[in-house]
């Protein structure tokens, strides 16, 4: 009986048997875990036996914040132990893969560490809302990490958008860039094309023409509007007919764009703005965005 409940720690059997992921639960996994854990559990692990989460969206890391982390840990050590899982070969890491990287920059051979039993689904979760809470994912790792959700799982794009909170056309409109040729791709992953934007390319069928609104997006700084015109020109192929119907609300463009920002439904009425949110974490979340503090 111990050793079940060991194989993840008290009440987490419960929180992955949710239907819908609170994108709060990867602080609630670690402390769960970080509560529960004895102190001959944490043991110091080789950083050699660690391998990358195979889920994990997050490609690129900030290198100065690397850099500051491994000083801190070069004067004071890992206060915080990772949480890993027994692999055929070593340990794959759960949580903590920066304090893994900041711990080589330090110089360190050994890491303390948890060892916990994961699913590969749970291990899969774990990783995207470990990214989409602690650091903003760039549009392509979020838009791939869904699609392995989707691939992996067998989830359709409803049953992820409710899974992970998001809203269906979030989905739908990340899912549609990972078509723009990969070029374009790493222009939006660089920051130089806008999630706006892409959305925008990623509805031509024409590859020579998404390259060229591509260039003039970048060289010409041509904003989303401008690139919404051009593209509904009937001599552009698109894979997705792009709505011609009037705009019956002046201010539907405007709501758009806080939509896309806020990531929930905004409605412009009235000389009113009404944002939409689920709970308090949500609307949070939305604070935060707009830079808001309580």
């Amino acid at each position: 009986m111990e050793n079940k409940k060991r194989a993840l720690g008290r009440g987490l059997e419960q929180l992955f048997n949710n239907e819908n992921l609170d994108i709060n639960s990867i602080d609630t996994v670690e402390r769960r875990i970080y509560e529960d854990v004895r102190a001959e559990e944490i043991i110091e692990i080789p950083l050699s036996d660690l391998r990358v989460n195979p889920y994990q969206p997050r490609k690129n890391f900030d290198e100065e914040a690397l850099k500051d982390l491994a000083d801190s840990i070069r004067e004071h050590g890992v206060f915080q132990p990772i949480i890993v899982k027994k692999s055929i070969k070593g340990y794959d890491i759960i949580a903590g893969e920066r304090r893994v990287r900041a711990s080589k920059l330090a110089g360190l051979e050994t890491i303390p560490a948890i060892i916990r039993s994961f699913t590969d689904e749970q291990m899969m979760e774990i990783a995207l809302l470990e990214n989409l809470q602690r650091e903003n994912l760039n549009a392509i790792e979020e838009a791939e990490a869904y699609h392995l959700m989707i691939e992996k799982l067998h989830l359709t794009q409803d049953e992820l958008a409710k899974k992970v909170g998001k809203s269906r056309s979030h989905i739908t409109n990340l899912l549609g860039i990972l078509r723009l040729p990969i070029t374009v791709q790493d222009l939006v992953s660089d920051g130089k094309i806008s999630m706006s934007h892409a959305r925008v390319l990623s509805k031509m069928e024409d590859e020579e023409q998404i390259l060229a609104f591509a260039s003039r997006i970048t060289e010409d700084n041509l904003p989303v509007r401008e690139i919404e015109k051009l593209a509904d020109n009937k001599n552009v192929e698109k894979k997705i007919k792009i709505d011609r119907k009037p705009r019956t609300n002046e201010y539907k463009y405007v709501e758009e764009l806080m939509m896309d920002k806020l990531d929930t439904k905004v409605k412009i009425k009235d000389k009113k703005i009404e944002i939409s949110f689920v709970n308090v974490a949500d609307l949070n979340r939305i604070l935060e965005i707009l830079d808001i503090k309580e």
